[in-house]
């Protein structure tokens, strides 16, 4: 792969990781919910998640989709269905206390990795990515397009979750807290729209 198209797959990589969706939305939410370190292996399982997903799009789910066009539309409304539940979920948290940080818990490394699996968006950017920059699916390409998602996602979206920290310090009541969640569950479920465009 030639360090122009590796300078382009990276601004790519950049402009979607880094772009609100519901990762990232999620990482916000969970970052003013329970803070930067606890929210350390959300980001990492989305991280990684998405990156091993790339390689697995890249080596052969591309062609399943080909062969079974009924099982991209059966994976859209599985991952619809799970992000409308998981909206309702962050709009309705537990307000701040000591018990609800007790019984509050963050997404897991597994739990974010697998997450990637129903992700509307990150399914558009693992499939764009294969077929604009490894377009012959040759594992070499395919191994060059995730690592450079692996790169460039780490720090994208550990911007969100600080910014959701940072947003710790004015969530410091019970009603700002239920607005703001119930505000990331409304984006999360707005996020959706170009989904259910296609």
């Amino acid at each position: 792969m030639s360090i122009e198209l590796i300078a382009a797959l990276a601004a790519f990589a950049l402009v979607s990781s880094i772009t609100p969706g519901p990762n990232n939305l999620m990482l916000m939410a969970s970052g003013a919910n329970f803070g930067f370190q606890r929210t350390i292996p959300h980001m990492l399982g989305v991280a990684l998640g998405f990156t091993f997903m790339v390689v697995m799009v890249g080596i052969g789910l591309m062609q399943l989709f080909d062969v079974f066009p009924l099982s991209y539309t059966i994976l859209k409304v599985l991952s619809v269905s799970y992000l409308v539940y998981l909206a309702y979920r962050i709009a309705t948290a537990a307000p701040p206390s000591s018990d609800a940080n007790a019984r509050g818990k963050p997404f897991t490394f597994f739990q974010a990795a697998l997450f990637q699996w129903v992700n509307p968006k990150a399914w558009t950017m693992a499939l764009t990515a294969i077929a604009v920059y490894s377009p012959s699916r040759e594992l070499s390409a395919v191994v060059w397009v995730a690592l450079v998602f692996g790169v460039v996602n780490l720090p994208s979206v550990s911007i969100w979750t600080v910014l959701g920290q940072q947003l710790r310090k004015w969530l410091n009541s019970h009603r700002r807290l239920q607005v703001f969640n119930v505000s990331m569950g409304a984006l999360l479920l707005g996020s959706l729209y170009p989904v259910l465009l296609t």
